[in-house]
């Protein structure tokens, strides 16, 4: 995808050149490769997506919102769906795995029915269903676990027969129906439990975890609640290197220059809000890459405190 090199601060210095840049980065020996699925409107307003964020922030920040994160004739936000695959000490490792085939979407229907080659664009990053030893879900969102399954034969089976799926176990039990919770998207993550959740758990392949879980010596989940209870981020140090996966903490960059403003669909405001503010100033502080799931553009951001919130200090080398 072409990018125009957004930059959300006058002044903002030493970005990379555009001729350099790739879809794939290595941190401290770790390989991080961005396979997507899908990128594109969703098809809300950012009133409607950001509820608390007032039309003259998008004002303000609209020259370099758009394309990548704002579609300049229709006013909707733009996203990518996309699964980060990450290579560490000689596992296969996926962040997320979007949205799915022929997912029965009947609230979202953006999401469903899909007919995508995402099989064959993660085959081309070099990584088969086979070669896959872990799947990392940050969330239960329809759009963040889909391909955990693909339909043969009328049944849904693990799409990745060898990996384990790590789940928060605080979102394998919210997102359970038969616990009962009721979720602010009401039924809009209608049958996304039991068509890609149920069937790796009942396939033995679903590891949950609590707090935190260390998966190897540069890699480790942490508890990220607010926008759903089980949300996580995947830290990454290796050397004098550093990353975090933040799931959906972010859904625009604008939330990294304003913290307070939530998406619509957060379980809980205030502990999002609360979450991200720590998240980012982790990052801030430690000169981390922030690596958000549905970014366009350069997909991640080292970022810098500015005031009350924070700044991008500088896009990452991703096309």
């Amino acid at each position: 995808m072409n990018s125009p090199d957004p930059d959300p601060r006058p002044g903002l210095a030493d970005r990379p050149a555009r001729a350099h840049r790739t879809d794939h980065l290595e941190l401290g020996g770790v390989g991080i490769t961005r396979v997507t699925e899908y990128a594109g409107p969703l098809g809300m307003t950012p009133a409607a997506f950001f509820p608390t964020a007032p039309e003259e922030t998008w004002r303000a920040h609209s020259s370099w919102l758009a394309p990548d994160f704002l579609d300049p004739d229709t006013g909707f936000i733009n996203a990518v769906v996309q699964t980060w695959v990450v290579r560490s000490e000689g596992r296969t490792i996926l962040v997320d795995t979007g949205a799915g085939n022929d997912k029965e979407r009947p609230y979202s229907p953006i999401f469903g029915h899909l007919r995508t080659d995402f099989l064959d664009r993660l085959a081309r990053a070099g990584v088969t269903p086979e070669d896959v030893d872990l799947v990392v879900n940050t969330h239960l969102h329809m759009d963040h676990v889909g391909w955990n399954t693909r339909l043969h034969d009328r049944e849904w089976i693990p799409t990745f027969p060898n990996a384990t799926y790590l789940i928060a176990k605080d979102d394998f039990d919210f997102w359970n129906p038969e616990n009962n919770h009721r979720p602010v998207l009401g039924r809009g993550n209608q049958n996304v439990f039991e068509d890609s959740v149920a069937p790796v758990h009942r396939a033995g392949q679903v590891k949950l975890w609590e707090g935190s879980h260390r998966i190897d010596s540069r890699l480790r989940l942490d508890l990220a609640p607010g926008h759903t209870p089980g949300s996580s981020v995947l830290t990454l140090e290796s050397g004098t290197d550093r990353a975090v996966f933040v799931g959906d903490l972010l859904h625009s960059p604008v939330q990294i220059l304003e913290p307070d403003h939530n998406s619509c669909s957060c379980e809980d405001p205030a502990a999002s809000r609360a979450t991200r503010r720590r998240i980012l100033g982790w990052a801030a502080d430690r000169r981390a890459l922030v690596i958000p799931a549905h970014l366009g553009g350069h997909g991640a951001a080292h970022i810098e405190r500015n005031g009350p919130g924070f700044a991008i200090r500088q896009w990452a080398h991703l096309a």
